[in-house]
């Protein structure tokens, strides 16, 4: 649910506009303000998990989850949605780290790798499969009130999953090495990484609604506050519990695959973005035809990440390195299709480019997760994994503005040339997961021979 919402609400854009007369700033905070509470939230949610328990924080999360998109659904004015698209985006931030933690706690070893991989086939689909999802439900509902079944299908899934979160999911507190309960939250450490990632995110999520360059001075002031965060943590770890345990980026698999991740995502979520653009507004797709030209991604990343999960432990990083670089071939050749044909059969010629470039994602996503926790402490899992998934949330806002900039100067103004702003997005994402995989190759290469033993062994 959470990860289906960040892509699913793209094709419901223009019903929301004929719906409530949603404006164009109201239009954009519907998806921005989602991904920066998200973002937010991730590393407090998942301290608090380790903590408290990640069964009562998961569940928490679930409830207003599952609220928040029934007062979405129902919304009457764009403030009203905005509103409750906050409050959707901060549960989402709550839910999500407490699943790393729970794979983390609950298995080891090879099994551990299967998990991650069933949870990268989560991903992929979820992120993928979204805007498929939003368009049939606007089809099935109509174009004026369609877009209150994008949120509204999140309520009988929600009722089904609280009962059976209880029953299946271990409660109790995480323990330190002395059977003690891990109780401190650093709460100036909180506020100082809430501030500096706001900071952070805030021009990339409003880089089309806040013309001019000043928007930019935030970035210096992010990069400030969170220097501020870095020595506070060092100075707070010296007597207390921190909330980012700085020693984790000192380990190799950790530190990599937190920057891999970053660089991955900031190409990975542009592709759905400048894909549907071109798709509905450039080629007038419906929304239904726009999420059908984009489900082989979906296909292909669902099913490789299920088997990557199952051999990324013998393999190692080579397996990420290698779907990188399937990403970036996948991507080229949907360039070369749309250079060939970009006329209205352009989704059944990107078809096969885009199921290579899905099975790629596919290989670098949950292998990737399993080897960047494999060496984290299980009482640390919660906020190694909200450090791990705000990197991909700041990697996901700075490739969307990227992209978006790079696809909007040729697809923009009064003669808008669609096709040449496809390419040009798409080869800007091929760069980005073309430096994901520099960093992947320098970790093959200069990394332990057995890294990949090492991450199925599962040993802090």
């Amino acid at each position: 649910m959470t990860l289906l919402d960040v892509s699913i609400v793209n094709v419901a854009l223009p019903s929301i506009r004929t719906g409530i007369g949603a404006s164009q700033s109201g239009l954009q905070w519907v998806l921005s303000g989602y991904a920066l509470a998200f973002g937010l939230v991730l590393v407090p949610a998942g301290r608090v998990g380790d903590i408290r328990g990640r069964r009562n924080v998961f569940m928490v999360g679930l409830v207003v989850f599952t609220v928040a998109s029934s007062l979405a659904g129902a919304a009457q004015n764009e403030g009203w949605l905005v509103a409750a698209r906050l409050v959707q985006g901060v549960a989402g931030g709550i839910l999500v780290p407490q699943v790393s933690g729970f794979i983390q706690q609950m298995f080891r070893g090879a099994e551990r790798g299967r998990a991650f991989g069933l949870l990268g086939a989560t991903i992929g689909v979820s992120t993928a499969v979204g805007p498929l999802l939003g368009g049939l439900l606007i089809q099935l509902f109509g174009t004026h009130e369609g877009w209150r079944w994008v949120f509204y299908v999140n309520l009988p899934i929600g009722v089904v999953l609280l009962p059976l979160a209880y029953r299946l999911l271990p409660g109790g507190r995480q323990r330190d090495g002395g059977g003690r309960a891990r109780g401190d939250l650093d709460p100036v450490g909180v506020v100082l990484l809430g501030l500096g990632t706001v900071a952070l995110l805030l021009p990339f999520v409003q880089e089309r609604e806040w013309p001019g360059a000043q928007k930019w001075a935030l970035l210096p002031v992010a990069l400030a506050v969170l220097g501020g965060f870095v020595a506070w943590e060092r100075h707070y770890g010296r007597s207390h519990e921190p909330l980012v345990n700085l020693a984790l980026f000192r380990r190799r698999s950790y530190g990599l695959g937190t920057m891999l991740s970053l660089l991955y995502f900031a190409g990975f979520t542009s592709i759905f973005f400048v894909m549907t653009l071109f798709l509905q507004n450039g080629m007038r797709y419906s929304a239904l035809e726009a999420g059908a030209a984009i489900t082989p991604f979906a296909l292909g990343s669902g099913t490789a990440a299920a088997i990557g999960g199952r051999v990324v432990t013998r393999i190692g990083r080579p397996l990420v390195a290698a779907g990188l670089g399937m990403v970036v071939v996948g991507l080229l050749g949907t360039v070369l299709a749309v250079h060939q044909d970009s006329g209205r059969s352009v989704g059944l010629v990107t078809a096969l480019p885009l199921l290579f470039a899905g099975v790629g994602s596919g290989l670098v996503i949950s292998p990737n997760q399993t080897l960047t926790l494999s060496e984290v402490p299980v009482d640390r899992a919660g906020s190694a994994g909200g450090v791990l998934q705000t990197a991909q949330r700041i990697g996901s806002a700075a490739g969307i503005a990227a992209v978006g900039s790079v696809f909007f100067s040729k697809a923009g103004g009064a003669r808008p040339d669609w096709s040449a702003g496809l390419q040009a997005g798409l080869i800007t994402s091929a760069g980005l997961a073309a430096l994901a995989l520099v960093v992947a190759l320098v970790d093959v290469t200069t990394g332990p021979p057995n890294a990949a033993q090492e991450a199925g062994d599962g040993k802090p």
